[in-house]
């Protein structure tokens, strides 16, 4: 239950973990890991275990990601205040927690296929002061092209390839940020940022094991 455990002091040890280990370098990224507490977006059970690097699940067959993993995703996005993004698989909220600090929480939009997540992740966003970020129940392979224009699209869940419907409502030089690959241990965390003319430069960085991402353009449910 986590009961006893010094959460602040957890935080700063991860952090400085991940900055001697060389997944985090961008300060801003860094300041967001430092001001929001993961352990309010996990499990109660969880909560002990919420500054392992490591998965935790979070019910409903989903996950929160590494903390490494998610700075690794942070840092590729290459974000700055007030760009707007649309992440794809809210789960626990944590990873929008994240984004709206660094871009703000009004510029987050989030997309959960599963309604009781969805409703998780918006109370859990709301508790540690997020509450403007924009929760959308809904098939994220599709988009949210009602918020468009993004600046950055980063998902969270894996894709067999990038959905078209991700490109167009970038304004470029937009990036996508997403686990790609035919199975989880296939996958690789693909970056794609549109150009001028409309089509996507990828490149391919960080092999990774991400849970599917489950709509019209990916997986099948």
């Amino acid at each position: 239950m986590g009961r006893g455990v010094d959460f602040p002091a957890e935080r700063v040890r991860m952090v400085d973990r991940l900055v001697r280990s060389g997944y985090l370098k961008d300060a801003a990224v860094r300041a967001a890991f430092l001001a929001v507490p993961r352990e309010a977006f996990v499990r109660p059970e969880d909560r002990s275990a919420a500054y392992q690097d490591v998965p935790l699940p979070i019910g409903s067959g989903q996950t929160i990601s590494a903390p490494s993993m998610i700075a690794i995703m942070l840092e590729e996005a290459r974000l700055k205040p007030g760009e707007r993004v649309l992440e794809i698989g809210t789960g626990s909220g944590y990873h929008a927690a994240l984004l709206a600090f660094l871009v703000g929480p009004r510029n987050v939009v989030t997309m959960e296929r599963n309604r009781s997540l969805a409703e998780w992740g918006r109370s859990n966003l709301a508790a540690v002061g997020f509450a403007d970020v924009t929760v959308v129940v809904g098939d994220g392979s599709l988009g949210h092209p009602d918020r468009a224009p993004y600046d950055c699209i980063i998902a969270t869940a894996g894709a067999p390839r990038i959905p078209g419907a991700w490109s167009d409502p970038l304004t470029p030089p937009g990036r996508i940020v997403a686990p790609i690959g035919s199975s989880p241990p296939g996958q690789v965390l693909v970056v794609a940022t549109r150009r001028s003319d409309g089509t996507l430069e990828i490149r391919e960085g960080t092999p990774c094991a991400f849970v599917p991402l489950v709509g019209a353009q990916a997986w099948p449910a």
